[in-house]
């Protein structure tokens, strides 16, 4: 796939890391590693990029133990790299210029639940699935999924959304507060736990989405909510993409509160029914969930129905069945893996876009036709109630020609939702992989990221090569 510009230059201070590295490891002992194994698994994320393995792994478990390899890295202006999970995918955890990686997953603490508050705070390592499994017999539970079982901590770098963000919003709608280790190894918390302040600059919002650029995130503060009294899925299939995605607008423009509304069309199907074992027709296909009271379920469930009817919905199937619900909702998640078995050996680049709702159908419906006129295997799924929308492209790295059609394909994606006055990426995030499409996004507003980042870290230790050029 496509290997930005700044992976052809590496600038690595050879000296200074070997520096660090002797210092961190005399403080760390086995909980860093330099073996070749640990390097190249924290060197890359479930993305297209190639491996770029740091030159260091520290496996941090405490805040404090963070800001002690910031400093140390900070003294001898060496690169620090956050690693949650690993399954960011835009190209976030590569060593573009060797360095240090911090890995998080050991910070996998739930601190604090305040559940007459609806709210809690947990260490970055804590993955949603356990934060959830823990607050289960709270009657709570934490709504954002990005489909993978990503780190808190990474899903609030990358500004994470996934299917439950038409109803709940994003990780910056969820997100209340954050502690954070800065570049030279200050420690600041963002916010206390009031549920609005007018004090100050909004320091969480501004790491929400750094993607580690800014400093590293130790500590999240999270919004919790209810579990619904009632929850119903539903499957139902069309007679093409259009219609289908034109029954989201009507669904979301008639003001239903609905939790999820999926859409995948032909290729994604079939793939799904061959890697998940489902049998659901080859049609372009929403898969949609409600959540509230028994009676506001059944009436959102009717509603939709009615809507889908109008542009040739076929059976719309809904249970309330927890079992069911929850494998509807594993095939809709195993997408990406059905994709890789689609085509053996084959690279895998996943891509997002996102355009106001009003011009979603026009935008998937020409994505489409560029797939069918590139001659591209490249699945559309998308957590359409939101506008946003992925697209998998799978191709052979080494047929030129059909990575050019790929390049290609990829930015009349990322331009097209920019004419329509939508964003290069509505959830994946920058890393390296859409730098020069941020610029076109925001133009002189670039300037004052870059300014904002030379303030807080001047020697572009944090993630270098990632969002902006500095």
């Amino acid at each position: 796939m496509a290997v930005p510009a700044t992976l052809a230059v590496k600038h690595r201070p050879e000296s200074r890391i070997e520096t660090a590295v002797a210092i961190l490891k005399q403080k760390f002992g086995e909980r860093l590693s330099t073996a070749e194994a640990v390097r190249a698994q924290h060197g890359k994320g479930e993305d297209h990029f190639p491996v770029l393995p740091p030159d260091a792994v520290i496996f941090a478990e405490s805040t404090e133990d963070v800001a002690e390899i910031v400093r140390v890295c900070a003294a001898h202006k060496v690169p620090v790299i956050p690693f949650g999970t690993g399954t960011s995918l835009e190209g976030h955890v590569g060593a573009v210029e060797g360095g240090i990686t911090i890995d998080l997953s050991r910070m996998n603490n739930v601190l604090e639940v305040h559940a007459e508050d609806l709210d809690c705070r947990v260490q970055a390592g804590v993955t949603r699935k356990q934060l959830n499994e823990y607050l289960r017999d709270t009657g709570l539970f934490f709504p954002i999924d990005p489909g993978a079982d990503a780190s808190l901590g990474g899903m609030t770098a990358t500004r994470a959304s996934g299917t439950n963000a038409v109803r709940y919003g994003t990780m910056r709608e969820n997100v209340l507060g954050l502690t954070v280790v800065l570049a030279d190894g200050r420690i600041i918390r963002t916010a206390r736990r009031s549920k609005k302040s007018a004090a100050g600059y909004d320091l969480t919002r501004l790491f929400v989405g750094s993607e580690g650029t800014l400093g590293v995130i130790t500590e999240v503060a999270l919004r919790l909510y209810g579990i619904p009294e009632a929850m119903s899925s539903a499957v139902c299939n069309y007679p093409s993409l259009e219609a289908a995605v034109n029954t989201v607008i009507a669904t979301i423009q008639s003001g239903i509160p609905i939790a999820r509304i999926e859409i995948v069309d032909e290729v994604q199907i079939d793939a799904i029914n061959k890697y998940s074992g489902t049998s659901f027709p080859v049609e372009p296909t929403l898969f949609l969930e409600f959540h509230g009271s028994e009676a506001s379920v059944k009436e959102q469930a009717e509603k939709v129905k009615e809507l889908s009817d109008g542009f040739e919905g076929g059976d719309f199937k809904w249970t309330t069945s927890a079992e069911e619900r929850k494998k509807l909702w594993q095939a809709r998640h195993d997408a990406a893996y059905a994709s890789k078995a689609l085509r053996k050996g084959a690279e895998v680049w996943a891509t997002d876009v996102c355009v106001p709702i009003s011009r979603l159908a026009e935008c998937v419906v020409e994505t489409q036709e560029d797939i069918q006129r590139l001659g591209l295997i490249a699945p559309i799924v998308g957590h359409v109630g939101d506008g946003n929308f992925h697209v998998t492209l799978i191709a052979d790295k080494n047929d030129a020609d059909e990575m050019g059609r790929a390049n290609e394909f990829n930015e009349r994606l990322v331009m097209r939702a920019l004419a329509m006055d939508g964003t290069c990426t509505g959830e994946h995030g920058i890393g390296m992989g859409k730098m020069d499409f941020l610029i076109a996004e925001h133009g002189d507003a670039v300037a004052v990221m870059r300014t904002i980042k030379k303030a807080l870290d001047p020697d572009n230790i944090m993630n270098p090569g990632k969002v902006l050029r500095v």
